[in-house]
């Protein structure tokens, strides 16, 4: 059966056949979290879910415009989209793990602080960190994209996203630390069944960001060659080590939504103004009792 991606050798943007049947399935496998992904965020009314259900949209959508760009193989507009999304979507998914996060230290200390470090303000450090990270790749990426671009451009793209792909490797590896240390101090308390719950939202967290990072060491290796590289061309190794990570990783947040651990407007963080008296009544975690919460001798 003759390619379509291959039919005009002069004009097509693709180096090798890629497979229509395998796009098309993981749109819809990304198509059908993305669905869930939004139901759940409203029905356990859960604002801050946005992030991770736009991941999931933009994943949905890289692989329409791989589709597009098969059937379009000469559409510079749809492969650079594909193209770009695919490198960059998985960035979504990593803030929404510290988003997760700082709520955890909110609803599981005493203080609702780590290492002095309010839970609102953690998370949003990290985020702004990983807006770093996105800015970097999203600049190297879009460098080396699009048609009649020149080795050497594509190669300074290419080194920028592998520089932003490593800054975001060092804030999981400094984030993992970090949340080791709250793991110890949840492994102190009484056991309790919300705790029960708090691990295994955490033990989330961690499968999460195992299958990141197993994707940014696949990126790294993929462009360590430079326009040398034969793995772009065996689209197998993107799927098995790229998209199947990410997929899985939509799965793991659908089996063990944090909506459902952290649930209840008391789980979510106070208003300014709350915060305030919060921290002047000596702080109080959102969901648990005295009996589940310690005080984190961190804070």
């Amino acid at each position: 059966m003759a390619c379509s991606a291959l039919a005009d050798l002069d004009t097509t943007l693709w180096s090798f056949c890629p497979s229509i049947a395998a796009a098309y399935l993981f749109a819809i496998l990304f198509g059908l979290t993305t669905v869930a992904h939004i139901a759940q965020a409203i029905i356990h009314r859960k604002l801050y879910c946005w992030v991770v259900c736009m991941s999931a949209v933009w994943q949905t959508a890289a692989y329409g415009f791989r589709i597009a760009s098969i059937h379009f193989p000469s559409s510079e507009a749809a492969y650079s989209a594909w193209f770009i999304l695919i490198l960059v979507a998985p960035l979504w998914t990593n803030a929404f793990v510290y988003m997760v996060f700082g709520r955890m230290v909110y609803n599981y200390t005493a203080t609702a602080r780590l290492f002095k470090v309010k839970a609102w303000r953690f998370g949003l450090y990290f985020v702004l960190l990983d807006i770093v990270a996105f800015l970097v790749q999203l600049a190297g990426a879009s460098s080396a994209s699009g048609d009649d671009v020149p080795d050497h451009q594509i190669m300074l793209g290419l080194h920028i996203y592998m520089v932003g792909v490593g800054i975001q490797q060092i804030f999981i590896l400094f984030f993992c630390y970090l949340a080791f240390r709250f793991h110890q101090n949840l492994n102190r308390q009484p056991q309790s069944a919300r705790l029960v719950q708090a691990r295994t939202l955490l033990y989330v967290l961690y499968f999460v960001l195992l299958l990141i990072t197993v994707r940014i060491v696949f990126r790294l290796a993929e462009y360590s060659k430079g326009l040398k590289s034969t793995i772009p061309n065996h689209e197998a190794y993107q799927y098995g080590l790229d998209s199947a990570m990410m997929l899985v990783a939509f799965w793991a947040f659908n089996a063990v939504h944090p909506g459902r651990i952290m649930a209840g407007p008391e789980a979510d963080f106070p208003s300014r103004k709350a915060r305030k008296a919060f921290f002047k009544e000596g702080g109080r975690g959102g969901i648990g009792n005295e009996s589940e919460l310690l005080p984190t001798s961190y804070a």
